[in-house]
């Protein structure tokens, strides 16, 4: 049989590794792997709407023969670089390196910085000065003095003893973007490890050699001690690691297919690879750029629902946002005036509509409640565009003075590594994402229920013999009802470790795992929400929304025909779950406002 490609699933539903069809199965495949064969085909895709002057309905028009993406996680050779030098790597940069879209490059300046703060480290090992971390044990063993010959035994023991982690493995973009954000906090040039590990890792991340990474162990301080060591595992040659080259296998064999050898660590190396918040950071990047696409899509939700439900625009007037000026309440306003019916786009539902003197709040306070979600994520980009640039390495290594000597340097122990920034800013992303939720499940149920929304019970025709979106209304509820219990902060929790040394913890790298787990439970629950708006748009018919809304409209449609009858409603909630995970929801109402600068604000 032909084929185009072939998807390999490991890990969890999210990650697909190709094979090409040249692969030999022997090569790529291990005993028991599971393997889902997919036949590529063309797809038809969405281009614009226009309106039928005779009919009064949406036309939507379709370009045949358009070519389906490649997934994420495939690798091309031919792409761009980016120079890491840990001081100017962007959110938008990471989740491209994540997804194999960027390589890495080191500048000449980076790499000379590097040597500069090694001789530090090579200095002090030769003058047999007693350093945390070079030449002590660590934690509550820092007392102990390591013999000089015994340093680089050191190094190793300290990677082995704390690969600890258990449960899943982490998902092949993750995995790349951790990977990245080590680099950049050791191009950084403050740990004192050798510049060739960071070559290295250049050369690993560029060849998608990618340790395999539990993904759970880590308390978010002293940084991420267990991913971060299984990370360092694979460099050394031991654990498991996967490669588009090879799949999953043994460190050594896939790093010798890739045409790489173990890297041999040397003082302060291993140290060096397993103090930090990147775990937190890698897994919290997804969660954060994956809630500002939440956040576009519930605006453009709402405006269709205000549109079926009978709201009101005035709630949105400029005046009103004026007066209570927060940052995000206004530009959530903006938005929702520029999307529902105005002298631009207007939308001949609400003009036919009576409305009532007041909306319900998860229609009239969408400024005021997403508004701060708005402000809450772009604090959080804050917080983490300083963080993934920051050094948080212990010990750290700071060179001498213009005109001293090397005698001069110091290498400080400190707190950097610890985890309580991107904590705290997650378990407040956490909380934020989750009222879009709530209000999600409120509006659906609405629309749902005939007394609300003066429609058909549960959009459908025939109630009774058909239940329509009762069930799927419960998906929502059960998803929602989910996301209250992950929204209780792990960061305010904390367990002393390492016999008391380590007193207090961050737990940042469950804030992580959980507000991903918030956000992707959210997708789903604003999925369920526009397949029912787009469902209550067929009982105004021939009546139209506005033309951005009827585009997103006819994106649906696309993929997901009307619920004429009954029908198993999983397999349409998971095609438009991947469209507000691609973004294309938002993408679709944007390029009618590409105009007005207000669409750069989110």
């Amino acid at each position: 049989m032909e084929y185009n490609q072939c998807y390999f699933k490991k890990f969890h539903r999210d990650e697909f590794y190709i094979m090409k069809s040249s692969d030999i199965i022997k090569d790529v495949l291990s005993d028991g792997d599971m393997v889902e064969i997919v036949v590529r085909k063309t797809a038809s895709k969405r281009k614009e709407t226009r309106s039928s002057s005779e009919s009064n309905e949406t036309e939507c028009v379709i370009a045949e023969d358009e070519e389906l993406p490649e997934p994420a996680s495939f690798v091309d050779n031919d792409t761009s670089i980016i120079d890491v030098n840990g001081y100017d790597l962007t959110l938008d940069s990471l989740i491209r390196l994540g997804k194999g879209e960027a390589q890495l490059s080191l500048s000449e300046e980076t790499v000379r910085k590097l040597h500069e703060t090694r001789s530090i480290v090579e200095n002090i090992v030769e003058k047999g000065y007693v350093r945390y971390g070079i030449n002590t044990g660590f934690g509550l063993l820092s007392k102990v003095v390591v013999e000089s010959e015994k340093l680089v035994e050191l190094q190793y023991n300290i990677v082995r003893s704390h690969c600890a982690g258990i449960g899943e493995p982490l998902a092949v973009d993750t995995t790349r973007r951790i990977l990245a954000l080590r680099i950049n906090v050791l191009a950084k040039a403050f740990s004192g490890c050798n510049p060739g590990l960071v070559e290295y890792m250049v050369e690993m991340f560029n060849k998608s050699c990618l340790p395999l990474i539990p993904a759970q162990g880590t308390v978010g301080a002293s940084g991420d001690l267990a991913p971060l060591a299984h990370l360092a595992q694979g460099m050394i040659g031991e654990g498991k690691m996967w490669s588009p080259k090879t799949g999953l296998g043994d460190a050594l064999e896939v790093l010798a297919a890739n045409d790489m050898v173990p890297y041999q660590l040397t003082p302060k190396d291993g140290l060096s690879l397993i103090n930090g918040t990147q775990f937190i950071c890698g897994v919290g990047a997804e969660a954060l750029q994956r809630a500002k696409q939440c956040l576009r899509t519930t605006i453009v939700i709402n405006a269709i629902v205000l549109d079926i439900l009978e709201g009101h625009t005035s709630a949105y007037d400029e005046r009103v946002h004026a007066i209570r000026p927060h940052a995000g309440q206004q530009r959530v306003a903006a938005a929702l005036r520029a999307l529902c019916n105005n002298t631009k786009y207007p939308s001949e539902i609400y003009q036919q509509e009576k409305h009532d003197v007041q909306d319900p709040y998860t229609i009239r306070c969408v400024p005021q409640v997403v508004g701060i979600t708005l402000d809450t994520l772009n604090f959080v980009e804050g917080i983490f565009t300083t963080e993934m640039n920051s050094a948080t390495d212990n010990p750290l290594v700071f060179g001498a003075g213009e005109g001293q000597d090397i005698e001069h340097a110091d290498i400080i122990s400190a707190g950097n590594f610890h985890g309580e920034y991107p904590a705290k800013a997650l378990d407040f992303l956490t909380i934020a994402v989750h009222e879009i939720g709530n209000m999600s499940e409120r509006r659906l149920e609405r629309l749902c229920n005939p007394t609300c929304s003066n429609l058909p019970a549960f959009l459908v025709d025939s109630p009774g013999l058909n239940s329509g979106f009762m069930i799927p209304h419960c998906t929502s509820a059960a998803l929602v009802s989910e996301n209250k219990t992950l929204c209780f902060p792990s960061s305010a929790d904390t367990q002393s470790t390492s016999a008391g040394k380590e007193d207090h913890v961050s737990m940042g790298g469950w804030s992580a795992r959980k507000a991903l787990t918030v956000v992707k439970n959210l997708e789903n629950v604003l999925a369920i929400e526009l397949i029912a708006a787009c469902q209550a748009l067929e009982f105004k018919r021939p009546l139209r929304t506005t033309e951005p809304l009827e585009a997103v409209y006819c994106l649906v449609r696309s993929k997901v025909e009307p619920y004429v009858k009954d029908r198993a409603f999983t397999p349409d909630i998971e095609v438009v779950q991947e469209m507000i995970e691609k973004n294309l929801i938002w993408d679709t109402v944007a390029q009618y406002l590409e105009s007005d600068p207000l669409w750069d604000e989110f």
